[in-house]
């Protein structure tokens, strides 16, 4: 593997400086520095942050390769700067034995795009009724360490304490994909002033609330860890807060779509914007970006969801729930915390790239950007502003909610353990 020196890169924002990347790891980081027969990359000022890593990501392999497969989704992680994701376990089959996630993680490896870490699945079928093999997807090839039903939510209070106390033997964690299905029957958007005027069946932020409530209460009670996915109300985040200020092993993410949209966009009934959970209101999104700025909210993760053009170009009661988001994540993390000073580039590291590789025990990402460690790195056009073209995507699908949309900044190089997978913003 040659050596590649990037010249003049602000490390997490800092001052410029230039690193060495050399067999794969950070060979040094400085000023000034050379090295002869090295392929030199101008980095004229841009962002250096280590790989981003993804803890909620759908493949959709196997089964629905319509919308997605393991090549062309970490084709768009490589292109939106991630090395690593975690894949959920909604496929189909489910991933909820050791033989289906140790499929995904081979696919990962033998396309080299980007780490792929398969979630396993809580129950099995995700049906809400059985433990899956919990263990043996531990034990297996894959080493998995998250556990989901994400799509569903484990509803059942004592299926939940089971999880919460078999992964606590071998230090996982349990996703929740918190939403109390008998508040959400017919539910087609956020319940409010919006769902009123339309007519359309509203999704209570209740419904979230009162799940998370009794899962950092069981976690308390096991003494084991239970992450939140794609939190999305005000008042999650006070649960989340209370909890962590009584010491409870709780951790959370929010989407880059609710930091940014709100539920008004549902005025216009284009399938795009519908999504679980549903776009809330501006009061949500701006209590959503304070819990990320302060820590009560840990990472962002994109809850990447392609679906094939038919699932999407229909009326909006028969659309599917999902948006396509590891291209534009980073773009619209810049705009709504980087952009408005709620974040340095470096408290972007630690909320997309460190804090979500220890949460999943993503080893050898999220690392520093020192010598010694691993080259999973990427390079962002801080300065570039461009509208969002869909067409342009590495991802199979294009539904996504910020086609025509002007974003900041471009990710133009990402290297995995140094091997280069995008240069230029091109995939190699």
């Amino acid at each position: 593997m040659s050596k590649i020196l990037i010249r003049g890169a602000k490390v997490l924002g800092g001052e410029p400086q230039d690193v060495l990347i050399d067999g794969g790891a950070i060979a040094e980081v400085g000023t000034a520095l050379s090295a002869e027969g090295a392929q030199v990359v101008e980095a004229d000022g841009k962002v250096l942050l280590p790989g981003l890593v993804d803890l909620h990501t759908h493949l959709r392999e196997p089964g629905r390769e319509d919308s997605e497969t393991v090549l062309t989704g970490t084709r768009a992680a490589a292109s939106g700067g991630y090395t690593a994701v975690f894949a959920m376990a909604n496929t189909f089959p489910v991933a909820d034995t050791a033989g289906v996630v140790e499929q995904v993680w081979r696919l990962g490896r033998e396309h080299g795009y980007c780490d792929v870490q398969p979630i396993g699945a809580v129950t099995v079928g995700l049906e809400g009724k059985k433990l899956a093999e919990l263990g043996a997807m531990h034990e297996s090839a894959a080493g998995v360490t998250v556990f989901s039903d994400d799509g569903k939510c484990v509803d059942d209070a004592v299926i939940m304490r089971r999880a919460l106390e078999y992964v606590k033997a071998f230090g996982g964690v349990v996703a929740q994909h918190a939403q109390e299905p008998r508040l959400t029957e017919g539910a087609q958007m956020n319940e409010g002033v919006v769902s009123a005027e339309l007519g359309l069946g509203g999704w209570p932020a209740v419904a979230e609330e009162s799940i998370i409530a009794r899962d950092v209460l069981l976690a308390e009670h096991v003494g084991s860890r239970v992450h939140i996915c794609h939190l999305s109300t005000a008042g999650s985040v006070e649960i989340v807060r209370w909890a962590k200020s009584r010491g409870i092993d709780v951790t959370a993410e929010v989407t880059p779509h609710h930091l940014l949209l709100t539920d008004e966009l549902v005025r216009t009934y284009n399938p795009v914007y519908k999504v679980n959970p549903p776009l809330r209101t501006e009061r949500d999104v701006l209590a959503l970006r304070e819990a990320l700025a302060d820590g009560t909210i840990d990472i962002v993760a994109t809850d990447h969801a392609p679906h094939p053009h038919e699932d999407k170009d229909c009326e909006w009661a028969a659309a599917a729930m999902g948006m396509v988001g590891l291209e534009t994540a980073l773009s619209v993390v810049q705009e709504t915390m980087v952009d408005t000073g709620l974040l340095t580039w470096a408290g972007v590291a630690e909320r997309m790239s460190f804090k979500p590789a220890e949460i999943g025990r993503a080893k050898g990402h999220g690392r520093p950007v020192s010598a010694g460690e691993p080259a999973n790195l990427m390079l962002v056009d801080t300065e570039y502003r461009g509208s969002v073209d869909p067409a342009g995507f590495a991802s199979r699908s294009r539904n996504t909610p910020y086609e025509g949309r002007e974003l900041p900044g471009r990710v133009t190089h990402t290297w995995l353990r140094g091997k280069a997978t995008l240069v230029d913003g091109k995939l190699t």
